[in-house]
């Protein structure tokens, strides 16, 4: 039989090691600006267009390559931060596997310029699909420039699975993030589409955070500082009162790398235990350094899960050293049974001697005494005063008997003051006393007769549905009505947050909002919808953010739709609300005036009947 393994092209295995390194524009970003950060620069330029399917560019000021090494950092397995094997246990750098430029030079067009310092010229260098075009001198400043465009370009199945630009920009972003904040050091500047979205100069850590999340993240920080033998960790966590729906402001970064994990994410939440409403998720932006050796970076092809040697040591760690800080900061409650402030005596009474109470008594009064003089008793000072007659009773019915006197009294001119009618907003068909049709029941069913039976409706998920089939009808005809507001409201968002909430805009207009002003991290809101409180608007803005991006919407996802069932789901009558007769009554009918009175907006059960014979069975 002949044989049937055979070694891949170098192109082909290229293009297979693309699909573990490069997912979307957001990983070449990512691979990029670490390279960046590996060649020393203190300033790095990131240029993006149409999120990154036309063009990521890369600009740093490090110290460049000669133009071998220009020529060999494009072939896969080729780096300068390994040697041995040893050194995948003592690594400081960000890459060290030397795929990250094959893999992209595999599937894209790249145009790179690097030059060294001593050097007077660099080296330009062009390649498509793995093949190198051309290599030739040229002028260029120290450091190196990395150009990938037509990304997917010999690939147009994976190009297809790439979701709209504002989902990809929105991962560009998120990587850039995690960059930036590990690195407050470097200056970092981004520009997508020709316009300035970052501009992070050199700072502390502080600085950095708050530069990248709004001038208000200042106040919401508690600083985190821990060192042992094992972990130093630095860093801070967010104050509860300013826990958010969504899960943006998370950040563990280690040895100056950003991981996820949902083992250290579950001790920072414990920290927290009893602080946090439901639903809520802290910010935090914790560095933790540790001994590279006791650390295994190489187990995901992103680098963005890492295994410790004693996961068990650093969650005990880090629980408390959190707690600690909330403590600290008088943000958690401290209980101390051995002092209470309240009985702390003031400074200016520590000295004084406590004064012998005294009980005055007038011994000399008598209330029923018209006149009467106050003696000098028991230091009183002398005087005297009039006590009012009061006035006779008799006196209320002086000329009266003269009234009545009189004969013939027209009583049809006498006027008597009587109370407006009003009409009750419901009719009066029924009462409530012999013909109630609904019934509250735990403040969470509504159980209502009908001819066959008995049906109960779970109030909450119904006006659910009542409201987002009244959402969709605004969208789609644009004709919401607002109510404005006194004074406008105006809320704090991170950049990627402003970023949905302009895509929004539109949307959010056409059920009733009105924006005065889009700034960097705030909006400015004078309308809101009718019967939305405003205390309620800040929460309905979350839960829609903690929704868009939980169900990253698509080009071929309908916004509108996520808007009514986030805006239902916010705004929906809540278990545990006691209702009267006649809004009972009233969700009851708007249910069944529905298109789809039978689920939810997401599809969940809104009633049940049990008929007369179903209660028979259970008396058999």
């Amino acid at each position: 039989m002949a044989d049937i393994i055979q070694l891949l092209p170098d192109h082909v295995a290229n293009q297979i090691a693309a699909g573990e390194v490069v997912q979307r524009p957001a990983s070449v970003v990512k691979e990029l600006l670490e390279n960046a950060i590996d060649a020393n620069a203190d300033t790095i330029k990131l240029i993006v267009k149409d999120a990154g399917k036309t063009l990521i560019q890369v600009i740093d000021n490090g110290k460049g390559m000669s133009t071998t090494d220009a020529r060999l950092s494009f072939e896969r397995h080729a780096t300068s931060k390994i040697r041995t094997a040893e050194d995948l246990f003592s690594l400081n750098t960000k890459g060290f596997r030397g795929e990250a430029l094959a893999s992209i030079a595999a599937i894209a067009h790249v145009e790179m310029k690097t030059k060294q310092a001593q050097d007077e010229l660099g080296t330009l260098l062009e390649i498509e699909g793995s093949t190198i075009k051309s290599q030739e001198v040229t002028v260029t400043p120290k450091g190196t420039s990395i150009a990938v465009k037509n990304l997917f370009f010999n690939i147009p199945a994976r190009r297809n699975f790439l979701k709209s630009n504002n989902v990809e920009l929105k991962h560009i972003i998120d990587e850039f993030h995690r960059v930036a904040l590990a690195h407050p050091n470097i200056a970092f500047v981004m520009y997508h589409n020709g316009s300035e979205n970052f501009n992070l100069p050199v700072s502390n850590y502080r600085q950095r955070v708050v530069n990248i999340f709004g001038g208000k993240t200042n106040e919401k920080l508690v600083p985190v500082e821990e060192e042992t033998e094992v972990l130093k960790i630095s860093g801070f966590v967010g104050k509860p009162e300013f826990a958010k729906r969504t899960k943006n402001e998370q950040f563990f970064f280690v040895n100056d790398r950003f991981i996820k994990s949902a083992y250290l994410n579950h001790a920072i939440n414990s920290a927290y235990e009893g602080l946090l409403k439901d639903g809520s998720h802290p910010s935090y932006f914790l560095n933790l350094t540790v001994d590279p050796k006791t650390i295994d970076i190489n187990i995901h092809p992103t680098k963005t899960e890492i295994k410790f040697d004693d996961e068990h040591t650093l969650y005990a760690i880090l629980r408390s050293s959190v707690k600690h800080s909330l403590g600290q900061f008088n943000i958690a409650p401290v209980l101390d049974f051995e002092r209470d402030m309240n009985l702390d005596t003031p400074y200016d009474y520590k000295n004084k001697n406590a004064a012998t109470p005294r009980v005055d008594v007038d011994r000399s009064f008598n209330p029923f005494q018209d006149e009467r003089t106050v003696s000098k008793a028991n230091g009183f000072s002398s005087n005297s005063y009039k006590k009012e007659p009061a006035a006779q009773w008799e006196s209320l019915y002086v000329g009266l008997e003269s009234k009545g006197t009189k004969t013939d009294l027209n009583f049809s001119e006498v006027e008597f003051e009587s109370e407006p009618e009003t009409k009750s907003l419901f009719t009066k068909e029924t009462s409530v006393e012999t013909n109630q049709t609904t019934y509250q029941f735990h403040n969470k069913y509504i159980i209502s007769t009908i001819k066959s039976g008995m049906m109960v409706l779970d109030q909450h998920r119904a006006h659910q549905r009542v409201l987002y089939e009244g959402f969709l009808k605004h969208l789609t005809v644009k004709e919401a009505v607002s109510q404005q507001l006194l004074f406008p409201l105006v809320l704090e968002f991170s950049s990627v947050e402003m970023e949905h909430l302009k895509e929004l805009k539109e949307d959010l207009e056409h059920t009733g909002f009105v924006f005065s002003a889009f700034r960097a991290h705030q909006i400015e809101i004078t309308g809101v919808p009718i019967n939305v409180p405003e205390s309620e608007v800040s929460i309905i803005l979350e839960q829609l953010l903690s929704d868009v991006e939980q169900e990253v919407p698509d080009s071929n996802f309908s916004a509108t739709d996520l808007l009514a069932k986030s805006m239902s789901k916010s705004l929906a009558i809540k278990t545990g609300q006691s209702l009267t007769r006649q809004e009972q009554e009233h969700l009851v009918n708007s249910l069944f005036a529905c298109k789809e009175p039978s689920v939810s907006p997401t599809n969940r059960t809104t009633f049940i009947t049990m008929s007369v014979d179903d209660f028979d069975k259970k008396f058999m």
